[in-house]
């Protein structure tokens, strides 16, 4: 029983503490209204201080007025003039630098955090942005709720890089870009008719819903002709940790728009959690070591690259291949399944499974997946013991569905369009199958010319039907969760296919595995939203008309 109680204030510092925490007795609370700042100073100070939390608020940061500047820094105080705001803000400053630095530890920076909204940022930023795995939770526009035919002051929205704006090339650029956006909007309402006419409502379901899921199915298919430099928004919330991190990667990328977009998110953040981001700045010894290291392996890795792989490519074909995963996978599983209630070690466990017999490692292997009732039932971590390699060609649109699972390793190669690209088959053999091809060749034309003089800065013209090689190295675990989410009902048929075959190669390669892959949805769908949007409109309780 956890004891209450135990720290005495007296009733003016529970007034005080009300506004503070969300209860001044017991043992678990949370805080409320202190900026991000104070929350992160405050707990780096909690790990060596044998006070409990509220009386470390009390005595070091709102007793502590004249270091601390707590009540102007928390809000409370707005009557300062702009000479003493101005050096509270200094004071306040050096204060928490000084604490949060104080403990030579980089996990204080992850003891505070911020919302960043990232607007008109093209789909390949989104993609670095969404690459810093740890600390950061991101959520970009959907390509399957939203049209991206608008144009804003007459022009399609897509980023205009400046490199290529100053180029011989700019023409090019510019007209294949509004080239693929044209042949999009003008092929919406034409496939909206066709796919209406092949798969009419039915008269029991939601028109509501009927009408979201025809909109998604059509928007799938044609967000192929999307450009790489598509405009997107973004929001993410991370930790300050996250955000240095992020930003010296930016700081220090080869295309423009990567550095702007760092330069912009350091001011911002540094507007709300300075303390957190201040050794990003691009003028401070921190980011200028981080870019010294990162220039230098950079170039060593380009000029290896080029020395040990001058051969020809032998699989230029799509496809998911299953490339490496250990022999004794299931051994290890179920070696760490028994580990954590036996009095043995892991090592002693995995000697003795190797004299059983393989109906034993199924046993044990079964104990751990027997239970599940769904997917977000998450198995142990002992299946975090096995893992697999995989060699992915595919279309740039499953690419960034799929990439957000980060908990991976996984690296992608430039876009390109050598790889070919994905026709929807529910365009292939119409009348639509034309326009399309023939904007995918224009954009490979233009993009070939372009990347002769500007390789990096290509990518941009790049349409997401186009495929792009990728690797995931992932463990058994992982892998479980992003397969069943990933292969719904709901999902996009190109990353539900990529979902559905990495489920089939592990369990044809570790029989043994398919028990953790019961929810990996492997059936086909022609209208794949229509169950998920009729299930949304009830719950919100909407008045269907049907």
């Amino acid at each position: 029983m956890l004891l209450d109680d135990y720290e005495d204030f007296n009733d003016e510092q529970i007034n005080t503490l009300d506004r503070y925490v969300t209860n001044t007795k017991g043992h678990v609370f949370a805080l409320k209204n202190l900026p991000e700042v104070i929350k992160g100073a405050l707990f780096s100070r909690y790990s060596r201080s044998s006070l409990g939390l509220r009386s470390l608020l009390i005595k070091e940061f709102i007793s502590n007025e004249d270091e601390s500047q707590f009540q102007f820094i928390a809000g409370q105080r707005n009557d300062t003039g702009n000479a003493e705001q101005a050096g509270a803000i200094k004071k306040a400053q050096n204060f928490y630098d000084r604490i949060l630095d104080g403990y030579g530890d980089d996990s204080i920076g992850e003891l505070g955090g911020a919302h960043l909204a990232i607007e008109n940022v093209s789909m390949l930023a989104a993609k670095e942005v969404e690459d810093s795995r740890i600390g950061g939770s991101p959520l970009e526009k959907s390509t399957r709720y939203i049209y991206f035919d608008q144009k804003v002051k007459g022009e399609y929205l897509f980023y205009r890089e400046p490199i290529l704006m100053t180029s011989a090339w700019r023409g090019l650029y510019i007209d294949t870009c509004n080239m693929l956006f044209e042949t999009y909007g003008r092929l919406i309402p034409v496939l909206t008719k066709m796919i209406e006419a092949t798969f009419p409502k039915d008269p029991a379901a939601s028109k509501a819903a009927y009408t979201a899921a025809l909109r998604a199915k059509v928007l799938d298919c044609l967000r192929g002709l999307l450009p790489a430099g598509t405009l997107t928004n973004m929001g993410i919330f991370g930790n300050g940790r996250f955000f240095e991190g992020l930003i010296h990667k930016l700081h220090c990328h080869s295309l423009a728009e990567m550095q702007e977009l760092g330069k912009r998110s350091h001011e911002e953040l540094s507007k709300v959690i300075p303390s957190f981001v201040r050794r990003s700045d691009l003028l401070h010894h921190t980011h200028q070591a981080f870019e010294r290291y990162a220039i230098n392996v950079e170039s060593q890795i380009k000029n290896a690259t080029k020395e040990y792989t001058a051969f020809p490519d032998r699989s230029m074909e799509p496809g998911v291949f299953l490339v490496d995963s250990d022999q004794e996978a299931e051994l290890n599983v179920a070696a760490a399944i028994l580990f954590a209630h036996s009095n043995k070690s892991i090592e002693d466990i995995k000697t003795f499974l190797r004299g059983q017999g393989k109906d034993e490692i199924e046993r044990i292997l079964e104990a751990a997946a027997a239970s599940r009732e769904h997917r977000r039932h998450k198995s142990p971590r002992a299946l975090e013991h096995a893992f697999f390699t995989f060699d992915i060609t595919a279309d740039f649109g499953a690419y960034r569905d799929l990439h957000r699972h980060r908990m991976l390793t996984q690296e992608r190669q430039l876009l390109s369009c050598d790889y070919g690209y994905c026709i929807p088959p529910e365009i292939e053999g119409t009348e639509l199958e034309a326009d399309y091809v023939r904007a995918m060749e224009q954009a490979k034309e233009a993009f070939d010319t372009i990347r002769q003089e500007f390789p990096e800065e290509a990518q941009y013209i790049v349409p997401m039907a186009y495929h792009v090689r990728w690797y995931f190295k992932i463990n058994l675990r992982g892998l479980q969760w992003l397969t069943e989410l990933r292969s719904a009902a709901a999902g996009h048929p190109n990353y539900r296919y990529i979902a559905q075959r990495m489920a089939k190669l592990v369990a044809e390669r570790h029989p043994l595995f398919e028990r953790f892959f019961k929810f990996v949805d492997f059936n086909g769908y022609d209208l794949g939203r229509l169950g998920q949007e009729e299930r949304r409109i009830a719950k919100q309780g909407f008045v269907d008309n049907r």
